[in-house]
């Protein structure tokens, strides 16, 4: 197909190699925001990773080690680097608790799900816990399964681990009881 207007022509190029750019939180209630670059080639490397699922559980999985990736890349450019599991390890700049988490990781989730990279599930609204004892709350990103009959609610949660690593996802239910990695 020819293009005949050059100026829509060099537009629809930019857009399909266009960066993009997210805020990722930390300090601790999002209290600090880092504008994050990511590539148009380091997006396409997620892309084919998220590709290769062939079903919702592999997605989870894919998406577990994307979201890992993408840290790992935002430490690059940021002070989150130093990052670790939990709160009680975190120590210093870059540090980030459940909510810099649960709303970094959900942008990081809405930029997969406009660029196609979701095909078995859709972003949530964040969710919370509550607990009792300890903690008055603890907040995860959320995505839901759309594409096979066991549809269900899991959380996508990178507070447990430190920066870089596959985030832990499990399903709703389950998180909201306490389940997840002790930190």
């Amino acid at each position: 197909m020819r293009c005949w207007l050059a100026a829509l022509c060099l537009a629809m190029s930019l857009a399909a190699v266009a960066d993009e750019t997210v805020a990722i939180c930390h300090g601790y209630g999002c209290l600090a925001r880092d504008e994050i670059r990511y590539s148009e080639a380091r997006l396409g490397e997620i892309g084919r990773l998220m590709h290769a699922a062939v079903n919702a559980k592999e997605e989870r999985k894919m998406l577990a080690e994307a979201i890992g990736q993408l840290y790992a890349w935002a430490g690059e450019q940021s002070v989150i680097r130093n990052d670790r599991g939990g709160n009680f390890a975190d120590d210093g700049p870059g540090k980030m608790d459940c909510i810099d988490h649960s709303m970094s990781t959900t942008r990081l989730l809405k930029v997969l799900e406009a660029r196609g990279d979701l095909r078995w599930h859709r972003v949530l609204e964040i969710d919370v816990r509550h607990w009792v004892f300890v903690f008055p709350a603890h907040y995860s990103a959320v995505i839901e399964e759309i594409r096979e009959g066991e549809a269900g609610r899991f959380v996508v949660d990178s507070w447990f681990v430190d920066n870089g690593q596959p985030a832990v996802i499990l399903p709703l239910a389950e998180w909201k009881k306490g389940a997840g990695p002790d930190v």
